[in-house]
This record gives structure tokens, C-alpha cells and sequence, in this order.
């Protein structure tokens, strides 16, 4: 028998808060809402999943997604003949099979005791999801009402650190539509996934883990340039416009899987170039103007000397910041672009997998820095 893991006792109450809330609000036009873990249930996963995300198979850290649904509730389910028991080793030993996207093993209770039962890609609305991502960091997710395969953050464990994500942070008059997409309470998902562009670029620039800087500015404006050193060396003429093209297609006239794919890799391509020393700027109509560009002061502004920074987490407190507080070079350069050049947004991706979305705050009159990682994993 593993030790007791102590986050999982203290975090199971909020989660199961949170899920209650979401299941009681949810509508009949939104559908039946999957069934609800008590908090024995939850504490009980997260503790099994903590255990299990500390083994190797074959040297390899799993990384697996648990999910308490019944067979019933999930559709396209694989069943194994008889259950295995929710136990660190069960996990550890199947954790090879179903670590492809999108997969689930599903668990549900028998008599007293919670067991795998088998798996799925396919869930109910606001249904409970605990994935492991990497040895001791796990994330409590919720599966939208939309059949969109995508999902709400909830909460974020590692070893004995709980960030609860505060979903009141999209109510906020400055929240950028990035930020309110990532915690779930933005009503223009579409089915293809179109409106979460930056959400993808934002994951595939933390991805590849050499951190970088995306200036998303206003398609047709020059004034961005005001505040970049010439000659770029990585200049693109004419902007490639492949992702902006993707964007623009009839969503009833295009084969879904074709243009999934396509856009995939083209926001893998732009996420990649980010990596080159210097900022990508991208404009809002997901245009590629130029990467490597090297942010300078706009002649006449003054340097940016504080930031307001928060973080989606209940209990965390805004605070007033130096931008070398945030981190290194990049977000210095960004604040510094973000205060220069208002009507644009900087994202800051670091090597150590922090993230950090940079917004022109009119309420606040200064530059508002939203720490993101947590939505992102």
C-alpha cells in the first residue's frame, strides 16, 4: 500500500465544489451532465494517479488520463472483461496503451471499491478528468458541454503545492479573450476548434520548450514597427498567410479531418519559429509578418518601470511588479511593447514552461501581465 498522498484530501472538497456547481447550473439544452465523484472518489484518484505518476515503465514516466464515467455514459468504448482495481501499478502498466491523444480509461465503482473498467475518447459534458502529466504534477479537468474534445483546467497538483483555478478571473473588465477562452466560459466555441488559434499556438510554443515571444498586432497597422529594430532579419514578404487562409475557409465546406490536420501544422509552424531568438509577430488575422524581430523602445515613451501581475488561482493576490521581477529578457521586452503598443497582445512562453500573456490594462492604466500555465497544461 502506497502512503497517503495529503494534496489529494485537501484539494477533493474544491473540486467536487466545482463540479457540483457546473453539474446543478447545466441546462437541458446543454445535455445530461456525466455523474458526479463524491469526494472520496476524487481524493481517491488523485491520490492513485500521484503514486502511479512516480513509477517507470520500462523507464518511462506515464502519462495517462483517468476519467470517472460509467460505461454507459461513454460512447465508442474498448471494455476489458474484468475490471482491473485502481492501484499505481494497474496504472503504471497500461499507461503505454493509452497515452495517445484524446484517450481516457474510465473508472467506476463497484460495490466499495473504484475500478478501471476500461477506455474511451468520448465523454459526457462536465465529466470529471485527472490527467497525469508529468512525475508528481497532475490536473484535474473538466470535458466541455460542447463536443469539441477540449477541456476546462479545474485545479493543478504538484507534489504538495494545489492551485485552484478561479474562473472569476474572466469577469475581470481587462480579461484578454485568450484568458477567458482557457477557463472555459467563452460562447463562441466553434465545433472545429477555429476560435482557439492562440490557445494552440500558446501550447505549441510551451511545447517545445526553448521559450519565446508571439506579438499579435492589428491586421493593416504599421505602428508595431515604431517599436522594432530595422532590418529585421527575419522579415516575411509577402506575410505568410497559410493559417490566416485556414481561417477564412467555409466551415460547412471544408472535410473536417483535412482541415484539422492542416491547421495543426500550421500552427506547429508558427509555435516553432517563435524558438529563434527574437519576437514572431503575427497579425490578428493570423498573418505571419516577421520572426527574430528585436523589440526596442518607441522614440518619445517612457520606459515601463511596474506591471500589474495576476494569476487565474483562488488566493492568489494581484501584485505590482518590476518587469525583470517576471523573468528574463523576453518579458521585459514584451512589457515594454505591450506598453508602447496598446492595441496589441504579447505572449511570452518561458524555457521553464511558465507562460505569460502581456494586455494594455485601460482600467488600470498599465501594463497587466496574466499568468497562464496553469490553464495550458
Amino acid at each position: 500500500m502506497e502512503p497517503a498522498y495529503p494534496a489529494a484530501r485537501a484539494a477533493a472538497a474544491s473540486v467536487h465544489a466545482n463540479f457540483a456547481h457546473h453539474a446543478a447550473a447545466l441546462t437541458a439544452a446543454e445535455g445530461k451532465p456525466a455523474s458526479l465523484p463524491d469526494r472520496d472518489a476524487i481524493e481517491a484518484i488523485i491520490d492513485t494517479a500521484f503514486w502511479a505518476s512516480l513509477r517507470h515503465e520500462e523507464g518511462i514516466s506515464p502519462r495517462i488520463s483517468l476519467a470517472f464515467v460509467t460505461p454507459a455514459e461513454a460512447e465508442c468504448a474498448l471494455h476489458f472483461e474484468r475490471a482491473l482495481p485502481l492501484a499505481a501499478r494497474s496504472l503504471t502498466r497500461l499507461a503505454p496503451a493509452v497515452e495517445g491523444r484524446g484517450v481516457h480509461l474510465g473508472v467506476w465503482r463497484e460495490r466499495e471499491d473504484l475500478r478501471v473498467w476500461g477506455t474511451t475518447r468520448r465523454l459526457p459534458p462536465f465529466c470529471f478528468v485527472l490527467e497525469v502529466v508529468a512525475p508528481g504534477l497532475l490536473v484535474v479537468k473538466q470535458s466541455r458541454a460542447e463536443e469539441t474534445g477540449k477541456f476546462v483546467n479545474v485545479a493543478v497538483l504538484e507534489g504538495e503545492q494545489i492551485k485552484i483555478i478561479d474562473q472569476r478571473a474572466a469577469t475581470l473588465p481587462d480579461c484578454p479573450g485568450l484568458l477567458t477562452s482557457l477557463l472555459g466560459l467563452e460562447a463562441r466555441f466553434a465545433p472545429d476548434g477555429a476560435s482557439n488559434v492562440l490557445i494552440q499556438i500558446a501550447t505549441s510554443m510551451r511545447a517545445h520548450g526553448r521559450g519565446g515571444l508571439l506579438l499579435v498586432v492589428p491586421a493593416g497597422s504599421e505602428a508595431w514597427r515604431e517599436s522594432i529594430i530595422h532590418p529585421v532579419t527575419y522579415s516575411i514578404v509577402p506575410p505568410f498567410s497559410v493559417l490566416a487562409g485556414l481561417m477564412q475557409e467555409d466551415p460547412g465546406e471544408r472535410p473536417k479531418q483535412r482541415w484539422q490536420d492542416a491547421l495543426r501544422r500550421a500552427v506547429d509552424g508558427i509555435g516553432g519559429v517563435t524558438a529563434v531568438d527574437g519576437a514572431t509577430v503575427l497579425t490578428d488575422q493570423y498573418e505571419l509578418l516577421a520572426f527574430g524581430a528585436k523589440i526596442v523602445r518607441r522614440s518619445g515613451s517612457n520606459q515601463v518601470d511596474r506591471v500589474l501581475m495576476t494569476e487565474p488561482i483562488i488566493g492568489a493576490s494581484p501584485e505590482i511588479l518590476e518587469p525583470a521581477q517576471l523573468g528574463g529578457t523576453r518579458h521585459i521586452s514584451a512589457a515594454q511593447f505591450e506598453h508602447d503598443q496598446r492595441d496589441a497582445v504579447a505572449l511570452v512562453a518561458s524555457q521553464d514552461g511558465r507562460f505569460t500573456v502581456f494586455a494594455w490594462s485601460p482600467c488600470e492604466n498599465m501594463v497587466h501581465a496574466h499568468r497562464i500555465e496553469s490553464l495550458l497544461l
